[in-house]
C-alpha cells in the first residue's frame, strides 16, 4: 500500500502547498496514522481514505501555522533598536567580561568555557580533563563567583 500510493499522495499535497519537504512529512504522517490505527482495507476505499487524511492533515497544519504566524507578527520587537547609550553599555560589559575571563586561573577558565560554550555536563568535563566531578564543581563555583563579582555593574 505504501509503495503504491506514497508518490501520488505526496504529489497531491505538493500541488496544494508547493513545499516538497512539507508534502513528504504529511504523506509520512498519513501512513504512520494508518499503521498506528491499523485501518481495515476494504476494496478501493483505502485510496480515498488516504487522500482524505492527507487533506485533513494539510489543512490542520495550515491553520496551526497561520495562527502561529499571526501571533509572531503581533509581538513587537522593541529590543532591535538600541540607543547609542545601550550600545556603549553593552560594549563596556563585553570588554569587562573578556578581561575578567582572561584573568581567571586557567583551570577555572577551561571548566567554565567547556560548560558554557560547549554545553558539556560536569561529568563530561571531568572525564575530558581526567579530574573528579567534585573538582569540576569547585572550579566552576569559583569561576562563577569571580565573574559575578568582577561583572557587578557599579
Amino acid at each position: 500500500m505504501f509503495d503504491k500510493y506514497f508518490d501520488s499522495i505526496r504529489s497531491y499535497i505538493y500541488y496544494r502547498c508547493g513545499d516538497t519537504d512539507l508534502a513528504t512529512d504529511i504523506t509520512q504522517d498519513v501512513f504512520m496514522q494508518v499503521w498506528e490505527k491499523q485501518f481495515e482495507i476494504r476494496g478501493g476505499k483505502i485510496k480515498s481514505l488516504l487522500y482524505r487524511m492527507a487533506g485533513d492533515i494539510f489543512i490542520s497544519r495550515y491553520r496551526r501555522d497561520k495562527i502561529e504566524r499571526r501571533y509572531v507578527d503581533s509581538i513587537e520587537l522593541d529590543y532591535l533598536e538600541e540607543s547609542p547609550e545601550e550600545k556603549a553599555q553593552l560594549k563596556e560589559l563585553t570588554d569587562k567580561y573578556e578581561r575578567s575571563l582572561a584573568a581567571l586561573p586557567e583551570n577555572q577558565r577551561v571548566v567554565f568555557l567547556m560548560s558554557r560554550n560547549e554545553g558539556l555536563k560536569y561529568s563530561e568535563i571531568a572525564e575530558r580533563l581526567n579530574i573528579s566531578v567534585k573538582a569540576v564543581e569547585k572550579r566552576m563555583n569559583k569561576a562563577l563567583s569571580y565573574l559575578r563579582d568582577a561583572l557587578e555593574y557599579k
